[in-house]
Parts: structure tokens; sequence; C-alpha cells
């Protein structure tokens, strides 16, 4: 166990949709009153869109690590990123999310030279989700996730009520296959929550170097090849402004994107979006109504493979990084109810993951699709490609 004076640092990876911030969000509950849990989270695109989610929660600080592959081209700002949470926060724990492009093992590495060079910090160990229902379709097409589920301390195994008893024998099956020597621990999870004395305080064997070659056949085959990794997604940013007097997005154009993304083109989209009206997730549930009736309310998207949610954010809680200064959370209570525009907020921001080769197409599509409520031809949409 690490003293008082050292902070344990779990890093959760896993591939895109597998579902480790609702691991991390359901961990959170179980934590004393006073625990405090900081997290570092590394996000394709410019947008903290998990982060949002993470700062109406329990959670101490949030650092976001944007645009850029925590192993690779953002490595060097773990360091900073520890320090100001440990200086600012002064939190129990720290935990690193990952983007599903990173390599577990590198990044393991790199938190023992910090941990060793400045004896402020300790990995606890490496928590890999897996999609048990898609697990198939990215284990024959992704070396990340691979490497993900090979070099870890523990699995989670998500999703997995959703699949046949055949199909999660399957899974497991591919799994063993990568194990290097003796079987790493896994554990089904109950739709994401799993106990906290199970995900903390884990033998981290990565951060040790028992298991041998680790370094070099990830940085062969990924970080040798120009970032291999990156090559097996491309990334779509989309911002959605307005001209005039902004009534939110269209809803109806919006939803038909959700609903003809295939699993196979796209892997993940994530928005940050303003609507008159609750926008309605997959299962039917509506989130909650806007705040201020004729004004657009604020909420999360999180779509992957063929299912999605809407989150309500209520303006007092808008309090993440990336939101304008002077923004909606910040109105004064006596004052008119904020509109977007005001404050120079676009309508919506979101990013899309693709496969590779489509963004191209799915560029298209979106522009399609992705429209104002009222006088789309008022709207200005930006979609660029960003990875």
């Amino acid at each position: 166990m690490p003293s008082s004076s050292i902070i344990p640092i779990t890093i959760v990876t896993g591939f895109l949709g597998s579902g480790k911030t609702t691991l991390i969000l359901n961990l959170i509950p179980q934590l004393p009153p006073n625990y405090r849990l900081a997290l570092i989270k590394n996000e394709f695109g410019d947008v903290a869109i998990d982060s949002q989610l993470a700062a109406s929660s329990a959670i101490a600080g949030t650092k976001e690590l944007l645009n850029g592959c925590i192993c690779c081209n953002l490595v060097g700002s773990l360091s900073d990123a520890l320090e100001e949470l440990r200086t600012t926060q002064k939190p129990d724990r720290i935990i690193v999310e990952t983007s599903g492009s990173a390599f577990p093992a590198t990044l393991a590495l790199e938190v023992g030279r910090i941990a060793k060079e400045t004896g402020r910090y300790e990995l606890d160990g490496v928590v890999a989700v897996i999609d048990v229902e898609n697990w198939k379709g990215y284990d024959d097409t992704s070396m990340t996730a691979k490497l993900q589920a090979k070099y870890t301390d523990l699995i989670v195994l998500n999703k997995w009520e959703l699949v046949s008893e055949r199909a999660l024998d399957d899974c497991v099956d591919r799994i063993l296959d990568l194990e290097l020597d003796a079987p790493t621990p896994r554990e089904k999870s109950d739709k994401g929550w799993v106990s906290k004395d199970i995900l903390l305080g884990l033998d981290a064997k990565l951060a040790r170097g028992l298991k041998k070659g680790v370094h070099k056949e990830e940085h062969g085959r990924g970080h040798d090849h120009n970032h291999d990794h990156h090559s097996e997604v491309e990334v779509l940013s989309v911002t959605l402004s307005s001209a005039s007097q902004p009534n939110g997005i269209a809803l109806p154009g919006l939803t038909s994107l959700l609903t003809d993304a295939p699993k196979d083109e796209v892997y993940r989209i994530k928005a940050v979006l303003y609507a008159l009206e609750a926008p309605v997730s997959s299962t039917g549930e509506k989130a909650g109504t806007p705040e201020n009736p004729g004004f657009p309310g604020r909420y999360i998207l999180n779509w992957a493979f063929g299912r999605w949610t809407f989150t309500s954010v209520p303006s007092g809680e808008l309090t993440a990084a990336n939101t304008p200064a002077g923004s909606v959370f910040d109105t004064p209570k006596d004052s008119a109810p904020p509109t977007p525009l005001r404050y120079g907020e676009p309508l919506l921001r979101m990013t899309v993951v693709c496969a590779p080769s489509e963004s191209a197409r799915w560029k298209q599509k979106i522009s399609k699709y992705v429209g104002l409520q009222e006088e789309p031809q008022m709207g200005l949409l930006q979609v660029t490609r960003v990875s």
C-alpha cells in the first residue's frame, strides 16, 4: 500500500465505446464522502464531453488532454496534468482515462517513470474495459484493442448481459489467446458497475515490469510506424453555430444521423448540443426538459454501436473546461434566460470517430443531416477532419 503522501494512480483503458466513463462514474458513489478523486481524461477531437459529465459528479477535479494520444504526442503533458491536480485538488487518487487508441503499457511505463522521478505517485493498476457485445468486430480489425486486453492488471467484461452465453465464452476464449502467462483476472460488470474493492488496490504488474517484452512489442507495433494505431480511426470535429436568434438544433435530422450510422463505419459520436425540446435516447427515454421554457436546453449526447443517450446538464453544473467564460452557467439569476448566441457558444459541438477511410463520406452525411430547428440555411456548419 502506498504511504499517505503518495498518490495512487489507476489507468482505465479500453476500445471506443467499451464503457470506461460509465465504469468511473459508477465508482464515485462507492467512495467515502470525503474521498477526493481526480480525473485525467484523454479524448479524441477538441470537445471535452465526458469530462463535463464527470464535472457534475463528485470528482474533485478534471484535466482534459484533447485531440492527441496520451501515449504519443501528449505523453509529455501527463506529468504537468498530474502535478496540476496534485497541487490544486490534493486528491486521494487520480484516475487516467485513455482514449480508445492508447497503448496501455507505454502509458503505464510513463507513469512509473514519473513516479520514480518525483516520489509523489504510484501506479496502482491498469484496468481494461472490454465491450463483449462488439469485441469480435474490433478484435478482428484493431491491434490496439488486442494490446489493451493483453497488457492489463484487470479485465472488466462489459455489456455481457446483451449476448448469449456462447458469445460470452467466445469473447473470453479470444482474450485468453492473447495472454502472455497466467490469465489476467476478469470481472463481469453489472451494467457498468464494479465494486471499488475490485477496481482499486490492484497488483500493478505493468509498473514493475513483470510482463516481459511489453514495451518492445508495443513500440514495435505502433510507435516505430508513424503511430500506426492512429490509422485505425479517423476523427471529425463538427461545430454548428447560428447567425440569428438560436432556436436549437433540428432533432429529427440528428436522430436520423444516429439511426443510420452503422457500427462498422462509425465507432463513436459524442456531442454537446442545445435543443428546444427534450431529445430522446435510443431506448425511448427522454432527457430533462429545458430549464427555461422557450429557450434551448443543454444536453450531452453519447453514441456507441447503434445505441445512444442524451443527458440534460443543468446550467448550474456547466463548470467543465472548454465552456466559455461568462456563458450560461455564469448568468446572474435575476437576468433574462440565457441563450447560447449571446455568449458565443455553438449550438452543437460534436466529435465523430469513424473507421479508416470513412470520414470523407460521413462528412457529407453530417452536412446533410445536421441543421437548425428553423431556417437551416442560416446555420454555420463546420465539419473538419482532425485526425
